[in-house]
């Protein structure tokens, strides 16, 4: 629509003489599309971008569709036609249109009422999970049909189902998805990081745009992955990941871009494809040829015009260099040189455009993966990088008084007083940043956000957060977002970390925050338990036995560090993890109540594991911390 009518002439006349145009960025402006989508859905029974919507002066809808071609062809109307026919109507059924518009916005916000209230129980994890395996792809992984998205959030409830009942069909459907989407063509080879998703079922071709959220999400996941079944592999991917945010999505302050376009030079994935003839003229015929065979370089191609998607999708190089009899390490030492040289070359091509604009929700979740990876990781550089984007955050994309988060910063211009996910994704994000370094500004950081939340989004007659603040401009109506689709909704990371925030600092108010969370969702979630697949970790995490771990001594004490580090990599979901830093003992006490008392003793590195209000004996050597974790 963008080339075909908003820069053509006769389109523009049209618009500009009877029409007020206004383009929205939907990632800026999350809760104009939230509204108007719903109404696309409601006028049309589907939703999708690009939306065109066309409403009265006082905001009101009579009109939604989606592609529209400038003159009507597939079946579709066209825009010059739908635009004249508008006009025609508004010039002489005035009334019928504005009563139509009203119907529909208080339909819209009939949605927003009362709702009927319900139980959510161990039951919904079951339906969840059962949904979820009659979905799975055996052949590829992933969910369902093409197009297949990645949707980070089922492998990560499904992780933790797998703890709660052993059931080794939950993880096996992680382990599955996870390796063929990092042999797949949604994964970049070369400079690393995944497209947004497969356009076929075994994700080779993918719809080439980067987007950061994507990333971040992935990278948790591999980095769960990792911690339960100790596969480098996972860990490789989850760094590479972060090779790449690092290297291209970071700008000069620390903070992360939102995205890189699909195209380049108009054309979708012309910069990441190859020819084979290109190929073997760059790496030479030996290894050019050995190489093309490893990533399944043909010369008829296997995406557009001949052109090939590099992938691994037949083989892992283990199972290459065993069928073919070659040394494994000799093999990966050509494709790791290989691979350095053609991405040296693609680099000179013309690269996709970079969306360099900073949005606080995606940012909190990089935060969280980079906090994530450098407690599993021991990788002081991933933290680092962490607490540079935190300090990014609150310095410049707050508003003056320094108490209101705002969404978007770019050039040095910050905007837009931020959403739900930019709070609830923050909040995740810091949460994960003291559990990586222990420090208590990070927790009276998350504190002072999860009480700003609940005073600007908290919804006292029935529960949850509203999209939107109460500061916010006032639209249609005020969304309140469940559904957990690309991207975890809003309201499902916060349930999760405000209970996580309520075991830490033994304040049940957040406990029963969520739990009137639960009450207001639980229609929708007990309908179809899977669409909510983040929601269902608060579940989880609700509903299993309290557990904590204090690790007391000296942070110099090797001994210390050592039991910090298992304590890291190990997969405890449910698992409230405390260091009692002697540079701390105050604070602690003032914030956590668990730490209380539970010191060195005699000076030495002493570990406490309590599980369901009861306390093990301190342990003061790491293999008897070993133990008891194995426990």
């Amino acid at each position: 629509m963008e080339r075909e009518s908003f820069e053509d002439q006769d389109v523009a006349a049209l618009l500009n003489n009877y029409f007020v145009a206004v383009k929205v960025d939907r990632e800026e402006r999350p809760d104009v599309d939230h509204i108007y989508m719903a109404v696309c859905q409601a006028v049309t029974g589907q939703g999708g971008w690009p939306l065109t919507i066309v409403m009265t002066p006082d905001k009101k809808p009579f009109f939604a569709g989606t592609y529209l071609p400038k003159h009507a062809m597939w079946g579709r109307p066209g825009l010059l036609e739908v635009l004249s026919m508008l006009k025609e109507q508004w010039d002489q059924n005035r009334d019928k249109i504005e009563e139509i518009g009203e119907k529909l916005s208080q339909s819209l916000k009939r949605q927003t009422g009362k709702r009927e209230r319900g139980r959510l129980s161990a039951e919904t994890l079951e339906q969840a999970f059962s949904q979820l395996l009659n979905d799975f792809d055996p052949n590829y992984g992933g969910f369902g049909p093409a197009p297949k998205f990645p949707t980070p959030h089922n492998l990560l409830f499904l992780l933790r189902y797998w703890r709660r009942t052993n059931d080794k069909k939950a993880i096996a459907m992680v382990i599955k998805t996870l390796d063929a989407m990092s042999r797949g063509g949604i994964y970049d080879h070369l400079g690393y990081g995944f497209a947004r998703y497969s356009t076929d079922n075994r994700w080779l071709a993918p719809h080439f745009e980067k987007m950061l959220y994507d990333n971040a999400l992935l990278c948790y996941a591999y980095l769960e992955a990792y911690q339960c079944t100790g596969d480098p592999d996972f860990s490789r991917i989850a760094e590479e990941v972060l090779a790449y945010v690092l290297r291209d999505m970071t700008n000069e302050g620390g903070a992360f871009y939102s995205a890189e376009d699909a195209d380049s030079e108009g054309v979708e994935g012309k910069f990441y494809v190859w020819s084979r003839q290109e190929i073997l003229e760059l790496l030479g015929a030996d290894v050019g040829e050995l190489f093309c065979d490893v990533y399944n370089v043909t010369q008829t191609g296997n995406f557009e015009d001949g052109a090939n998607i590099l992938n691994l999708l037949d083989h892992d190089l283990y199972d290459y260099a065993a069928k073919h009899k070659l040394d494994i390490n000799e093999l990966e030492a050509k494709m790791t040189a290989a691979r350095e040289k053609l991405y040296r070359v693609r680099e000179r091509r013309v690269h996709p455009f970079k969306d360099d604009k900073v949005l606080t929700a995606w940012n909190g979740l990089m935060i969280a993966a980079l906090a994530k990876a450098a407690k599993v990781l021991q990788r002081q550089d991933y933290l680092q990088a962490a607490e540079r984007a935190v300090e990014f955050v609150f310095a410049k994309l707050t508003a003056e008084d320094g108490k209101r988060l705002l969404a978007r910063y770019r050039e040095g211009d910050a905007a837009y007083k931020g959403y739900l996910d930019d709070y609830a994704f923050m909040l995740w994000g810091l949460l994960e940043v003291y559990e990586a370094t222990f420090k208590p500004e990070y927790l009276r950081q998350a504190l002072r956000l999860s009480n700003d939340c609940k005073e600007l989004f908290w919804d006292q007659e029935q529960g949850g957060f509203f999209f939107t603040g109460k500061d916010n401009e006032e639209l249609l109506q005020r969304p309140k977002e469940i559904y957990d689709g690309a991207m975890p909704s809003g309201n499902s990371v916060a349930a999760l970390a405000l209970l996580k925030l309520a075991r830490l600092t033994d304040n049940n108010e957040y406990i029963t925050a969520v739990e009137a969370m639960f009450d207001c969702f639980s229609p929708e979630v007990a309908h179809y338990p899977r669409a909510y697949s983040y929601f269902l970790l608060a579940l989880d995490y609700y509903l299993t036995a309290p557990s904590h771990i204090v690790i007391a001594g000296d942070r110099d004490d090797p001994e210390v560090q050592a039991m910090l580090a298992l304590a890291g990599r190990s997969f405890l979901p449910e698992t409230t993890v405390i260091y009692n830093d002697p540079a701390y003992l105050s604070a602690n006490a003032e914030l956590i109540p668990l730490a209380a008392g539970q010191v060195a003793v005699g000076g030495r590195a002493t570990s406490y594991v309590c599980e369901n209000f009861t306390c093990q004996r301190p342990v003061q050597s790491y293999q008897e911390f070993e133990q008891l974790l194995q426990k």
